[in-house]
């Protein structure tokens, strides 16, 4: 086994260990770009980082989305604002920021069906996700029918059920 052999089996082994199968995928690609561009060890342990960090940045939005259960796929670029005039693009901007959440603020959008409620209450929330935040898509109908469940159980909505206590024999 030569030395290269051995090297690029020890580095999938440990891209392995910790659990970095993006760099596993790139490192091969990341090492001859480095010694094309004569990088230091300091510049190809940066680049092997980075792109470790952007995959894992990029598959935790992925899953916050999924995890989220939107009904669709929709952003704030698709968003037909001729078709919906009452919409103000510099506010739709400005929730686009996200600065609301971080103030943990609330975003109501009223208004008769067809406006566009939806459309920017899913893309503000995908943003959110691949922004790093958690976020759950529910319909105002869902909310009714969870708080109406809710009271009938005289729990809050989404609390687990209590363990019965056990009978003795």
């Amino acid at each position: 086994m030569t030395a290269t052999s051995e090297t690029s089996s020890e580095l999938a082994w440990l891209c392995r260990a910790l659990k970095a199968p993006s760099l596993a995928a790139g490192i091969d690609r990341l090492a001859i770009r480095a010694r094309e561009e004569s990088w230091t060890h300091e510049q190809f342990l940066a680049a092997c980082l980075e792109r470790e960090v952007l995959a894992r940045q990029s598959h935790g939005g992925e899953a916050r989305i999924k995890a989220a259960r939107f009904p669709a796929r929709k952003t704030l670029e698709d968003f037909d604002f001729d078709h919906q005039r009452s919409a103000r693009r510099d506010v739709i901007a400005h929730l686009g920021q996200l600065d609301f959440v971080e103030a943990r603020d609330n975003v109501v959008f009223l208004g008769p069906p067809g406006t566009g409620k939806t459309h920017l209450s899913i893309a503000l929330g995908i943003r959110a996700c691949l922004a790093g935040h958690r976020a759950a898509f529910a319909t105002a109908a869902q909310w009714v029918d969870r708080l109406g469940a809710a009271h009938h159980t005289r729990r809050p909505p989404n609390e687990p059920p209590r363990p019965r206590p056990r009978q003795r024999p």
